[in-house]
């Protein structure tokens, strides 16, 4: 009984750790500007006049060529040296907007910020990282979240147990990246926290079953998003987009390939590598939080106590309407987070768990949480804009047509759209450019559709997983407690391993299927 207590007490105050994290307050870990603010404009001015000189180089009228890919690899660049995803990618934006027109920089800026918030994916994916946020908070503020690590600690009693479950909790909920992001890393929290199991560990599990594990179900947002879009560029007839999907779900290998790696991880096959062997180091000696990460300081003392088989409802039901609901409204999940978010007001308040006003109040606060992933993500829709305009992915791939063979295409329509997703941040968004070229291509060559279609979906799957500031990245690292930075460093080194796998595969079947 006494361990039972313990146990018990553990996990409490592990949630007072674990609770919401407020990454817009994160120390950076390197590259502190405040050290010497004159050498960073001096930097930066340099680099920015060098954009504004090279506008005067380009032919209006002509493509921009290799500088479309300028803006992206200063993202890159500027990342890894500060490792503030945000700024990094305000410096590309600013970037490409003195190489589009340095005369009208502020304007194109104006104008650019409007689009990107008046995009209706935008206001979609606001309205949902903001719903998913309260209901989180509100699942953690009443008591559920503690309740359910409660029930798992009872049960699983080692690291490698506790790694596994998280795997296979992601992949139990496929229906949205989103959803796994957030409710899977919130609930696991405490019991990863127990066995010293750093919060980067944690966001790399959650993340590695988000996006790899969606594409491979055709009853997740991503399936019907791009059975549509392959309707609408001539890959299937009409009301035959799902069918051709589905066909393509064994031939998405990156997919197949991310899911291996991170059970090889998770069961301790697959050893730890460059940033994640210095954070699990660092949570084996008692700090699986990094430094810097700020929480919310909501004491959980002040939870009123129910029941373990009551608490471990008051988590279920409302992820079973969750899921049920967005299900019911077409793989809509912000329908299904607000349908959700009702109900687990009404079930939370009829317990008097947490009066109205505290409800509300747990809806707001996480609803501000997710503030700086909104920001992230809304800069992620600017950069692509950016790059629309630049032509960066028309050029990658008529960079890429030369090599083209029958063979070679789905390995390098991969590695090239994996390239541009990458950059862009932007796994949907993308496609609307590059299907128009990649399909003809495909039936030019009478290549295998399906094959060509899990080429590009593996692409997807892939830029979203590794690159620093893609919605799944950005979420997987707010719900675990980490900065993005610090997730996708400690991440790449197995995503490139899963896309070396992608790549080999789709190669190797590129000329089977010939």
């Amino acid at each position: 009984m006494s361990t039972e207590i313990a146990q018990t007490e553990s996990l409490s105050n592990t949630v007072k750790i674990s609770n919401t994290v407020n990454i817009s307050n994160t120390a950076s870990i390197s590259g502190d500007t405040t050290n010497s603010p004159q050498k960073w404009l001096i930097f930066y001015g340099a680099i920015m006049a060098f954009f504004a000189y090279l506008s005067t180089q380009h032919v209006e009228g002509e493509s921009y060529g290799f500088y479309s890919l300028l803006p992206a690899l200063l993202i890159l660049f500027v990342a890894v040296i500060t490792k503030k995803p945000l700024e990094s990618i305000f410096a590309g934006i600013i970037a490409g907007l003195l190489l589009l027109d340095p005369t009208n920089v502020v304007s194109g800026l104006g104008d650019l910020s409007m689009s990107v918030v008046m995009d209706e994916t935008i206001a979609w994916i606001v309205l949902v990282c903001g719903m998913m946020g309260g209901l989180i908070n509100m699942l953690e503020r009443g008591g559920s979240v503690l309740s359910f690590g409660e029930m798992l600690a009872k049960r699983i009693k080692t690291k490698r147990g506790t790694m596994l479950t998280t795997c296979v909790l992601g992949i139990m909920v496929f229906i949205d990246d989103y959803l796994n992001s957030l409710a899977v890393s919130a609930s696991m929290k405490p019991l990863t926290d127990r066995y010293k199991i750093s919060r980067e560990k944690l966001a790399f599990l959650v993340d590695s079953t988000a996006a790899p594990v969606c594409i491979l179900v055709p009853v997740s947002t991503w399936a019907v998003y791009f059975a549509a879009l392959l309707e609408e560029n001539g890959a299937a007839p009409e009301g035959k987009g799902m069918s051709l999907y589905i066909e393509s779900i064994p031939y998405m290998v990156y997919g197949w390939a991310a899911l291996l790696v991170v059970f090889l991880v998770a069961a301790g096959v697959l050893g730890d590598f460059g940033e994640m062997k210095k954070a699990e180091s660092r949570a084996q000696a008692g700090q699986p939080i990094p430094e810097g990460i700020q929480q919310d300081g909501f004491d959980t003392s002040l939870m009123k106590q129910t029941s373990p088989v009551i608490g471990l409802l008051n988590f279920l039901l409302p992820m079973i309407v969750l899921v049920g609901a967005s299900v019911y409204y077409e793989i809509d999940l912000l329908l299904g987070a607000l349908v959700a978010s009702m109900f687990t007001m009404v079930l939370y308040f009829w317990q008097r768990l947490q009066t109205f006003s505290q409800l509300v109040d747990s809806m707001l606060d996480g609803f501000k949480v997710m503030l700086h992933p909104i920001a992230v993500v809304c800069a992620g829709f600017m950069v692509k804009e950016i790059n629309d305009q630049l032509g960066m992915t028309p050029y990658i791939i008529d960079s890429l047509t030369p090599l083209l063979s029958k063979e070679m295409l789905p390995a390098l329509v991969f590695a090239s759209m994996a390239a541009v997703v990458f950059a862009t941040g932007s796994s949907w968004g993308v496609f609307v450019v590059s299907l128009p070229i990649v399909i003809p291509m495909a039936i030019s060559m009478d290549m295998s559709m399906p094959l060509t279609v899990g080429a590009l979906l593996s692409a997807s799957a892939f830029g979203s997983h590794a690159c620093f500031f893609s919605d799944s990245t950005v979420l997987s690292s707010q719900g675990s407690g980490c900065t993005p930075m610090q997730h996708a460093l400690s991440q790449i080194p197995y995503a490139l391993i899963g896309a070396g796998v992608g790549f080999i595969s789709l190669l190797a079947l590129g000329f089977i299927m010939s």
